[in-house]
Parts: C-alpha cells; sequence; structure tokens
C-alpha cells in the first residue's frame, strides 16, 4: 500500500483548492498519490455529506490520485487528541508516504489549523515503535514520513517552497469545479458563503500567479514547512 505522496484535508475540497497542481504534477511525473479527507464537510452552508462525497470522488477521479479515504471526524469539533491522532497514525502506517501534505497551520476555518496540528503530531506518533496499532487484526510498523508541507488557505502566509504548476493549472481549477455545490454556479439556488461568487472563483488564479512570477514561472503553488530541509544539489533550486 505504500505510497510517495499522501495529502490531508480537514474538509473535501481542501487539498484541490490549495495543492490539487502539485499533485497532478507528480502524478504525471509517475508518482503515486491518495488523498484522506477528515470530515465529510457536513456542516458546509451549502450541500450535504452525500453531495460533497459525490464532488469529492469526482474530484479524485480528475486528478488521478490512487485512493481516498474519509476518517468521519466530527465536521466543526475536530480535536488534536488521542482518538484523533491514533486514525491519522494508522492511515500513515497503511501508506507510508514520503511526503505528506496538511492543511495551513492557522487559518480562518478553526478546523484547518486544529487538522494541520493532528496530521504533523501524528506524522511524529507515528514513527514510534512503542505505540502499536493493529489493522484487521495485523500489526503495523512504525513508519515516519520524510517532510510534512502544510499548503496556504485562506489566510495569507510566506510560503517557504513553491512548486511550479504552469502545466497542470487547468487540472487544478477542473478539481476545484467538480465542487459545484459549494463554488459559483449561476444555476445555483444555494445560500451564499464566502467562496460561492464568480469573484472568489476567479481569484483562484491570483496567489498562484503571484507566486509563479516570484519564481519565474506562469504559475506556482506554496507550502510552508515547520522545519529546514536541504537538497543534494544547488542547481535543482529555481
Amino acid at each position: 500500500m505504500k505510497t510517495d505522496i499522501l495529502a490531508f484535508g480537514a474538509h473535501p475540497d481542501d487539498v484541490e483548492l490549495c495543492c490539487s497542481g502539485t499533485i497532478a504534477k507528480h502524478i504525471a511525473a509517475g508518482k503515486k498519490a491518495g488523498l484522506i479527507d477528515l470530515t465529510k464537510g457536513e456542516l458546509g452552508t451549502r450541500g450535504n455529506a452525500t453531495t460533497r462525497a459525490n464532488e469529492a470522488a469526482k474530484a479524485a477521479k480528475i486528478l488521478g490520485i490512487s485512493f481516498r479515504e474519509n476518517l468521519n471526524l466530527p465536521d466543526g469539533f475536530i480535536r488534536n487528541e488521542k482518538e484523533s491522532q491514533m486514525a491519522v497514525v494508522k492511515i500513515i502506517r497503511k501508506y507510508q508516504p514520503e511526503i505528506v501534505f496538511a492543511n495551513a497551520p492557522t487559518d480562518r476555518h478553526p478546523d484547518h489549523g486544529r487538522a494541520a496540528r493532528i496530521v504533523a503530531d501524528s506524522c511524529f506518533l507515528s514513527g514510534l515503535v512503542k505505540i502499536e496499532t493493529t489493522v484487521n487484526g495485523k500489526k503495523q510498523k512504525a513508519f515516519r514520513p520524510r517532510l510534512v508541507l502544510h499548503y496556504i488557505q485562506d489566510r495569507i502566509l510566506t510560503p517557504d517552497v513553491l512548486v511550479d504548476i504552469s502545466d497542470f493549472m487547468d487540472v487544478r481549477m477542473k478539481c476545484i469545479k467538480a465542487y459545484g455545490s459549494q463554488f459559483y454556479d449561476e444555476r445555483s439556488k444555494e445560500p451564499e458563503t464566502p467562496i460561492s461568487s464568480k469573484q472568489f472563483l476567479e481569484s483562484l488564479y491570483f496567489r498562484p500567479l503571484e507566486w509563479g512570477r516570484m519564481i519565474g514561472v506562469k504559475y506556482a503553488e506554496g507550502f510552508v514547512c515547520e522545519r529546514s530541509f536541504g537538497v543534494k544539489n544547488i542547481f535543482d533550486l529555481i
């Protein structure tokens, strides 16, 4: 079940909004990626859990990920506590990702920051051999990912890493638009929300354009990291 990239989102659509271009790029390069939603997004103003699940499945197909699971934690009330951490530890040990993407460490929606902490802490705990977990009666091996990167959401954070997604911006937008209940649709009768306007949909190009300009490409996605990391060759940098 080993994978290269495992992306976590507090809600269905978090990952698509913030790092789907990066995931699509690495899948195209031959990497294996999967996605874990912590909640069903059942408290969202528009749509419902069933609608969100159907949209998530559609987005997953567009993105080309190998699997998508939902941990069914309570939307709006997730907490960085043992029960949540152990659920994430089991997932990390199941898929053994090299790189983990997680929510922004601080954001407008309180679930985002809490989800970021749950995932980051669980990545550490997953490497402790004295924490024992079993799945279907089989003991899991301890495993710790090489790197945890937090994607950037509503609040403006200074990125530590920028990934060129110039060739994958169209895939990113198709994944986002798969969530028809959440984003702009002139036919929708759903209530207005901060992310349902046409202006918000158009704004999703702004940051990738600005970040792309910073590294001399058209579009980029940004990530923050809690620790320093290195490269083997300085010429790998752009």
